[in-house]
């Protein structure tokens, strides 16, 4: 019997996706901070900005929606703002579309990258300080990824439950930041992509696929990266118990005392959402993380659930 070829969104989109990301033109030679915040305005992302330019001078680029007031906000602070891919038919989530830009925007070209959140990310000191040797990744819990239901369920949903058995004594490490050589977070990106995409690709485009194929590809070796621990060049506190956090002198302070030069996830925290937005969100609204969701999300999120059980036609 002749066997026809795996029908899914996501490959189709995926064949796509790398075309687009060869029309990007990569930011200047150099160290350079890029990010992905479409669906936000100004007030989500003053936070990110303001702080950043306090300790970094060099290109900065956000993939964005076409709003001109949150335009006008990141050219007053020499941000470049990015249009974001207009896709033929079906997208994935943004979380996936983002490394399609990544990719585009650091392209081949000299110098280090930090690709990352937005909206809950914001910077203590210069980022690339001291300077990477190579890709790293940032463990963001000392519990390994067994003890995490949200990084099981993509792991069993987009690779198996064998393959996600075999990880799950390895470390958790999150997606949302990543510092690197540009050439080298560029392949990184297109591995990403191109991991969603088996055995499981329907699943590829989700809201947590982006964390399950990064996982895979460190800890499976198909990427060369150093693993950094939390609460060093980056602290990751979404995990982090809040009373071991504090905000003291302008700072987000670890549980160890220390202060890492980018702090991510800070917003789970009110005892720091707080007084970080008083000092970073340039007088603007605080967003909260939690928003209502709209009867079209829900219905979404709902389908999404229900594909992930699903075998995969062929």
């Amino acid at each position: 019997m002749k066997q026809g070829a795996v029908r899914s969104d996501y490959l189709d989109w995926l064949a796509e996706a790398f075309e687009v990301a060869r029309r990007f033109t990569p930011l200047p030679d150099g160290d350079v901070v890029v990010g992905y915040a479409t669906g936000y305005d100004a007030a989500d992302i003053a936070p990110f900005v303001l702080s950043l330019r306090a300790v970094f001078d060099g290109p900065a680029a956000l993939v964005v929606d076409a709003d001109p007031d949150l335009r006008a906000f990141l050219a007053q602070h020499r941000v470049t703002a990015v249009d974001a891919p207009v896709w033929r038919g079906w997208a994935p989530h943004p979380v996936m579309q983002r490394f399609v830009a990544f990719a585009g925007l650091l392209g081949e070209r000299p110098g280090a990258a930090l690709t990352c959140d937005v909206r809950d990310v914001i910077f203590q000191a210069p980022p690339f300080d001291p300077a990477p040797e190579g890709l790293e990744a940032y463990v963001e819990a000392e519990t390994p990824l067994a003890d995490h239901a949200f990084n099981m369920k993509y792991l069993r949903a987009l690779f198996g439950e064998a393959q996600a058995r075999q990880l799950a004594d390895k470390a958790c490490l999150c997606v949302g930041t990543i510092v690197g050589p540009r050439a080298e977070v560029s392949r990184l990106s297109r591995l990403i992509l191109s991991l969603a995409a088996t055995p499981r690709s329907e699943i590829g485009g989700a809201f947590g696929a982006d964390q399950a194929a990064f996982n895979m590809a460190i800890h499976q070796g198909l990427a060369a990266m150093a693993v950094r621990p939390n609460y060093g060049r980056v602290a990751t506190l979404g995990l982090t118990p809040g009373e071991t956090l504090r905000f003291e002198g302008g700072k987000v302070v670890n549980p160890d005392a220390s202060v890492s030069p980018i702090v991510h996830q800070h917003d789970r925290h009110p005892h720091l959402e707080a007084p970080v937005h008083a000092l970073w969100g340039g007088g603007l609204e605080l967003r909260r993380r939690v928003r209502p969701k709209s009867a079209g999300q829900k219905f979404e999120k709902l389908k999404a659930s229900l594909r992930r059980r699903m075998p995969e036609l062929r």
